[in-house]
This record gives C-alpha cells, structure tokens and sequence, in this order.
C-alpha cells in the first residue's frame, strides 16, 4: 500500500527539450529530477536530437522518448495524451525559435502542438547568444509569455559556447530543480516582503584573530529557500558562511553584528516580515588591533562591549514588521525560549538545542507563541523550514489588518 501510495503521490514532469547546444544540459537535468522522485517523460523537437540523442534519454529517464506527432502510439494523438499525464511542462532549453511559437500559438511539431493543447502549467527555461535574447522580436515575445501566465526560469548571465558573455545562458540542472520544485510548494506568501539573518557574525579582536560562533548557516538559508518557494520577496543578510545563496533570492553579505543590524535597519520599514536566525554575536572588542597582536608570556586582555539586539530593536519598531526568532539553547530550552519571546514581546519563536543543530543537515524545533508550544520533529532542515513558514504564514494573516 505504501508503494502504491507514493506512487499516486508523484508528479509527472514532461521535459521538452528544444535545438540548442544547451540541449546537453538535459541528460543532467533528467537525472536531478529523478532523484527527487519526479517522473520524467522527454519530448524532443528534431533539431534537438542534432545535439543529444533520444536514446540516452530514453535510457535515463525510463521512458520513450516523444519525438513525431504522427507515431501509431495514442492514435496519433500523442499531444493530447502526452499533456494530459504531465503536471507541468518544462522547456529546458527553450530556444527564441521556440519561444517565438508559444507566443503566437503556432503548433507545427509535435512539441509545440502538446504544449499548445495543454491542461497543465508550462514552465519555460531560455537558452540563446545574448544578442538573440536581446533582440526586440524576442523581448515581446518574452512580455507576451508573461502576460500570459507562463513563468521564466532564467536566463542567467555567464559564459556561452559561442564564446561570448551574457545574458542568455540556461539555468544549470540544480538551479532548474529547484524552480520546479518551488512551482508545486504552496503560496502563502505571494507578495510579501521578507527580510531574515542567518549565519554567524565576526568580531575582530586583531588582524588575523576575532570571535564568532560555530553557526553554519544552513537553517537560515534553507527559510530563505523555502519562503522564495512559497512566493515571497526574499531579502537575506548573510554572516560569513559556505553556502551558496538561494536562487531568487538576494542575499546581502556582511561580517560583524553593526554591519548586519545596519543592512536589517536600512530595510525594516519596507519589511512585512523580518527572521532574525542568525547567531549574533552577543559582545564585540571594544578597540580591535589593525595589527596581528604578538604572541607573548604577559596574560592577554580584551574589554568586551555589547552589540545591538537586532530583533529586540526590530520588534520595538512603531509600525514592527511581523518578527520571528531563533534561540539556541543548550539547556533548558523551554524555559530560557519563553523568557527571551517575553523580553523582546515576539509574537513568534522557533528554538533548538544548539548541540543537536549546529552544522548537521536536519534538526528538530519548538514553536512558542501565544498558543503555546507546538513542537516540529526532526527532519531536514529544507522541509522543516516549510513546516516553519507555514506556521508563520498563517500568524502573520491572522494579525493583518483586513
């Protein structure tokens, strides 16, 4: 049952694939989108198969490959049927050729004809030289998708096989995966501003040495991820970490806690909701050395002074951004949570067990608001942040003036 059960649950995803040198992209594309348990169908048009052949895909992907309209399979109606199984449609890469067919209808292969007889979302992913994509006849067609209603996944700027630079470069397989998947997340928060911290921040004692914290990030970014996902405008002020940022996501890169409580001051007033998940250092060296301090035998003294409480002082604000904020404790959880929710009167509070969170790929946490405590099992730290924001999307709907 449970086999059954998941397999009734997967989304079918039919990848068309277009006659661009990006077409090689596809093989990895496929692959990425399998290991997150989707089901791939491939549809190529002939100038694709010029650049990878069906046969791989076919071989990757656990299915024919649709390439001719006119195959006895379906009754010759392959673009009916092969639309209707699918989910969603993905062109990846979608030329200016292409491109210019789905804006004007036209439906002269069998790819064009099945998206054009679609019932299901149609995602598409540029791929072209930078003067293609910057043509005019191809920015109308680009502003006649969007109005109606199909989404761009990119294009992204970077090197090219024409061995020129620009825009029109296709998204690579992760960054792919990741706006398919975020096209099937829920969104409640379409059109809400949302600022967060994460990560640690840095306070130098010298040159060469400083004090921070063993914070790897990876909790704010994956809140970060998870509310681009669910349609918000993500602004992310970032401790130095080794993370890559979120596609979609505009990350703000600073080191100590007056550089990060500037970057959050400077945009608190056009935030609708503020995170503060980052691990602030609580004092920074009140006269930190330009200079390395040599070692020597006489005991080493540094005077510390405190640094902003940066969601205490967002939360504080005459017109306060709904605020949300993280405790790592190592004891005590409960009680040292609700003690600091009360002290900075948040309406919201996710805390942890520092010695359980920091660093590892999951974690486990404890809600506290003015229900009470609604505690969210241990799971990776991408699903947990859904579960999160869930929790947030619906306090901060319950408290907006109608």
């Amino acid at each position: 049952m449970r086999a059954i059960m998941k397999q009734a649950n997967t989304k079918r995803i039919l990848l068309g694939i277009t006659g661009g040198i990006a077409a090689y992209k596809a093989a990895e594309l496929v692959r990425a989108l399998l290991k997150q348990g989707f089901d791939v169908q491939v549809a190529m048009t002939q100038a694709a198969t010029q650049f990878i052949t069906p046969t791989t895909l076919q071989a990757l992907s656990g299915h024919p490959v649709l390439t001719n309209q006119w195959d006895a399979a379906d009754n010759g109606m392959a673009h009916i049927a092969s639309g209707r199984e699918a989910d969603v449609i993905v062109i990846a890469p979608a030329t200016a050729d292409f491109l210019a067919k789905l804006a004007h209808g036209l439906a002269d292969d069998l790819l064009s004809t099945l998206c054009l007889a679609r019932d299901c979302p149609l995602l598409v992913a540029p791929a072209m030289n930078k003067q293609m994509w910057s043509n005019p006849a191809t920015q109308r067609n680009i502003a006649q998708l969007a109005a109606d209603g199909v989404p761009l996944l990119g294009p992204a700027s970077g090197d090219m096989a024409c061995g020129e630079t620009g825009m029109g470069r296709m998204l690579e397989a992760a960054e792919l995966v990741d706006e398919i998947i975020a096209h099937f997340q829920p969104k409640l928060l379409t059109g809400v501003k949302l600022l967060m911290t994460a990560g640690p921040t840095y306070e130098a004692i010298d040159a060469v040495r400083g004090i921070t914290n063993r914070s790897s990030g990876k909790m704010g970014y994956a809140i970060a991820h998870a509310a681009r996902e669910m349609g918000a405008t993500v602004t992310l002020v970032s401790g130095p970490v080794a993370l890559a940022a979120p596609t979609g996501v505009e990350r703000i890169s600073v080191n100590t806690a007056l550089e990060m409580a500037d970057a959050v001051n400077r945009r608190a007033a056009q935030t609708d909701i503020f995170i503060g998940v980052a691990a602030v250092a609580d004092y920074r060296p009140a006269s930190p050395n330009e200079q390395k301090i040599k070692k020597s035998d006489a005991p080493l003294t540094v005077e510390l002074v405190p640094n902003p409480d940066i969601i205490a002082s967002i939360a504080s604000l005459p017109n306060a951004p709904f605020c949300v904020g993280f405790a790592a404790e190592s004891e005590n959880l409960h009680e040292y949570a609700q003690a600091k929710r009360r002290a900075k009167r948040l309406p919201l509070l996710a805390a942890n067990l520092a010695q359980t969170a920091i660093g590892a790929d999951d974690n486990e946490l404890i809600l506290f608001d003015d229900d009470g405590a609604h505690p969210l099992p241990r799971t990776d730290k991408l699903s947990l942040a859904r579960t999160l924001l869930r929790h947030v999307a619906q306090l901060y709907r319950k408290g907006k003036p109608a």
